[in-house]
């Protein structure tokens, strides 16, 4: 009989969120963020919905994810598609949802082995 581990498979799972603060691995951010299926958590230079700009979207390119779940805050609000066409150009998708749907898909996907990137905006 093989036993498999039902973690993720890239190492980063999202285990709690509260609107205000988000858990990865354990660790506490109170602030946006870029979660990556692997790799460093990182910031996301980004405190309201209504400074979102190209280059956020641009910061996410380094990190090479096939699909980009974009927690837009608290409820679902959809960026202009011009902010993130570098994204489009690199066939990257690109899906919208409250920060509790992203962080939700995101760890579904991630433990899947996708190269899944959790772009969460926390707003301050």
């Amino acid at each position: 009989m093989k036993f498999q581990l039902d973690e993720p498979q890239g190492g980063n799972s999202i285990s709690k969120h509260d609107g205000q603060t988000v858990w990865v691995n354990g660790n506490a951010h109170g602030s946006s963020l870029l979660v990556p299926w692997q790799g460093e958590v990182q910031p996301w230079a980004l405190r309201s919905f209504d400074e979102l700009s190209e280059q956020h979207f641009e910061q996410m390119l380094g990190l090479k994810p096939e699909l980009v779940i974009f927690g837009s805050g608290a409820r679902i609000r959809f960026a202009k598609p011009a902010l993130y066409q570098s994204l489009i150009q690199q066939r990257i998708g690109v899906e919208t949802m409250d920060l509790a749907a992203a962080c939700r898909t995101y760890n579904v996907l991630a433990s899947e082995g996708r190269t899944v990137l959790a772009a969460l905006l926390i707003e301050t």
